[in-house]
């Protein structure tokens, strides 16, 4: 993969490789939000709407929700059709 990068690109990743962990992560998060192109200016609305309506459907019947374990677990055996350790 590193074949693909110009001299530039190599130098940039290794001077990126050296940072603290925190700033590579934001700068991974910058690099990945590049590619993304732009925002969906209804994105941030509709996520609130959705947050909102699902935390209605939570406080008027708390016991519809799952236990986040065993929800894990199912989606691990869907994907790897067994279930992995954690």
């Amino acid at each position: 993969m590193l074949d693909d990068m110009s001299n530039q690109g190599q130098e940039l990743l290794s001077a990126a490789l050296s940072l603290p962990e925190i700033e590579r992560a934001v700068l991974a998060r910058e690099l990945i939000a590049s590619l993304d192109g732009p925002p969906d200016a209804d994105a941030e609305e509709a996520w609130a709407l959705e947050i909102q309506r699902r935390l209605e459907l939570h406080e008027k019947d708390p016991s519809r929700g799952e236990d986040w374990e065993k929800v894990k677990r199912r989606i691990e055996q869907k994907l790897w059709g067994k279930q992995i350790e954690s």
